[in-house]
């Protein structure tokens, strides 16, 4: 960890799958363990490193390998967010059908076109919001 700037859980994961890697990326065995805590031969550290780097692109670690906008919600969107878009307009146009919101709303737009109940309350609450701001109101 010290040398490369790994995590626990990353030196972890390269012992755990290094028989996955050929030899000259292999993490090295551990030299010995003490109260769960692996110890290795720095010089095969040190060479593993500089094959990681090489063949992998990266120089110290310092951050999770997750960037901004690879599907989790709202750090970047994703397929998530184009389905509740889909289901934030399906609500709206159910609203301008109505002539506004209607009790059970959100219950029979799950019955429906499925997923779950509390989802579609939650598209409902943005539809309503967009309704409102296109009639003119102003909910509370």
């Amino acid at each position: 960890m010290e040398l490369t700037g790994a995590s626990a859980a990353t030196v972890n994961r390269w012992y755990a799958q290094r028989d996955r890697y050929p030899a000259e990326r292999r993490f090295p065995e551990a030299v010995c363990t003490v109260h769960r805590t692996h110890y290795y031969d720095q010089e095969a550290v040190e060479a593993f490193w500089v094959a990681w780097r090489e063949d992998v692109g990266t120089g110290r670690l310092q951050v999770a390998g997750r960037r901004p906008g690879d599907g989790r919600g709202n750090q970047g969107g994703g397929p998530g967010r184009a389905q509740r878009e889909r289901a934030i307009a399906v609500a709206l146009s159910e609203l301008r059908a109505a002539g506004g919101y209607r009790r059970g709303m959100a219950a029979r737009l799950a019955r429906e076109y499925g997923g779950s109940e509390r989802s579609w309350q939650r598209a409902m609450i943005e539809a309503r919001a967009q309704y409102d701001e296109e009639q003119g109101q102003c909910r509370k």
